[in-house]
């Protein structure tokens, strides 16, 4: 709770921001919460959203900004 975290929606969505409380169906409450937008060439930016309640049905993923990195894909073939 009162924690940093990123959260992945299913259709690509990506939100960042603090957890404020959540249910037994991970239904979520953030407060200060930034969409993360990206273009067709990669680009990112940010949108401020505030306060944003999710279903949990729509979460695909919940994790710490904090003590986390993306790492690259091990399964994903090298293109020639």
């Amino acid at each position: 709770m009162d924690k940093k975290i990123c959260v992945k929606f299913t259709g690509g969505r990506e939100v960042t921001g603090t957890l404020k409380g959540y249910d037994a169906l991970m239904n979520l409450v953030l407060d200060d919460v930034d969409e993360v937008v990206r273009d067709d060439e990669g680009n990112t930016s940010a949108r401020p959203l505030g306060l944003v309640v999710a279903r949990g049905t729509l979460l695909v993923l919940v994790s710490p900004v904090d003590g986390s990195e993306e790492i690259a894909n091990p399964f994903v073939q090298a293109e020639e």
